[in-house]
């Protein structure tokens, strides 16, 4: 509870320094804009602001997100994290949208700017501080793991490209007397949308539940598999319940000989190993029992050669063989890249029963995650 409470202030004193700096940048360019009729700034001020907003709607989401469970949410209030990012992209595409049409309109009836060295000083100095901005929020927030603060500061690392961007079209007009005004800001509201967009994307893809990180998952399962009876981990599933609370399922391969007090004291150690290093709590851990003797090891490396030859076919695992009884079992992985997976599932339980007739077949498609 303390690292989620010192996650919360970094969240809140980040986003305070945000909206602090985009306020002031709104202000100043919102006066510089409207007195030098140029739509370019003015369109530059109203992103400042929607920067402010998106920072306002941070803070209130790490408010709520932070929240103790209760009785109808058991398991914390997370994932409002991922609301309020989906509030702020919805607000920036607003603002790029909002920003397309102004710009077009000024196409179609141009308005002649009226620039001076006090505009291009208060120029200079927004591209300075969103750029110093940027890269405070963004640290801050890879360091918290907050998507919202790396949202933002990536956003305004892209404002301070898109102030430089009007401070140089200022200098042309000055030096040439040509107005780029409508046409940077159609360039401006461009890179807004884009922006909203991607932000709008990513948190989609956090609450359908996108792919974990390859790497992490690799650092999980070496943590399971250092204890001796532990032959390998797999269907490692994690679901997130926000950036920081992350609860998972795994099933490990043990000695078949193993009796459920030692396997209930495995289960007790892997689950402690794993929060203690990365995090994450381990709420189920299935067992496959893994039948070592010589005619299933040799049955194992046989069906092993036959499969992982195939295309698409990435793992083999939960192998378990009952010579006595002829029941053959084992899970595979096929790639959801493969245009008929059904048809290659049928593919190898039609082989596997060909090269072992008297076996009854037990085989599980599984997905790879």
């Amino acid at each position: 509870m303390e690292k989620e409470n010192d996650r919360e202030k970094i969240i809140v004193r980040t986003s305070i320094y945000g909206i602090a700096a985009n306020l002031l940048l709104a202000g100043f360019k919102a006066a510089v804009g409207l007195l030098s009729n140029s739509i370019a700034v003015v369109l530059d001020a109203v992103n400042n602001l929607s920067d402010a907003l998106s920072s306002l709607i941070t803070i209130i989401g790490a408010k709520l997100a932070n929240r103790k469970p209760d009785k109808e949410h058991p398991l914390g209030h997370g994932r409002i994290e991922y609301l309020s990012a989906m509030i702020i992209a919805a607000i920036v595409l607003y603002a790029g949208i909002t920003s397309f049409t102004e710009s077009v309109k000024k196409i179609i009836n141009p308005v002649t700017p009226e620039y001076s060295a006090v505009t291009l000083v208060i120029l200079a100095a927004a591209v300075a501080v969103k750029i110093i901005l940027g890269r405070y929020v963004k640290k801050r927030g890879e360091e918290v793991d907050s998507g919202s603060l790396i949202a933002s500061g990536q956003d305004a690392l892209s404002d301070a490209a898109l102030s430089f961007s009007v401070f140089l079209c200022a200098i042309i007009y000055l030096l040439t007397n040509i107005s780029l005004e409508a046409w940077v800001g159609v360039v401006i509201s461009g890179f807004i949308i884009k922006a909203g967009y991607e932000m709008l994307s990513d948190t989609l893809n956090d609450i359908l539940g996108k792919r974990m990180d390859k790497d992490f998952l690799a650092e999980i399962r070496k943590t399971i598999c250092e204890d001796e009876n532990v032959n390998g981990a797999f269907d490692l599933i994690l679901h997130s319940y926000g950036p920081d609370r992350l609860i998972g399922s795994v099933h490990v391969e043990v000695p078949g000989d193993m009796t459920a007090p030692q396997i209930d004291q495995l289960e007790r150690s892997i689950a402690s190993r794993v929060y203690e290093k990365h995090k994450v709590v381990l709420t189920g851990i299935g067992i496959y029992a893994a039948d070592l003797d010589d005619q299933a090891s040799s049955i194992r490396a046989d069906i092993s050669r036959m499969l992982m030859k195939k295309e698409g076919v990435l793992q083999l695992h939960g192998f378990y063989i009952d010579t006595q009884k002829k029941i053959l079992t084992f899970d595979v992985i096929l790639d959801l890249e493969l245009p008929d997976r059904e048809e290659t599932y049928k593919e190898i339980v039609r082989e596997v029963q060909e090269a072992y007739p008297d076996y009854t077949l037990n085989v599980t498609m599984d997905l790879d995650f």
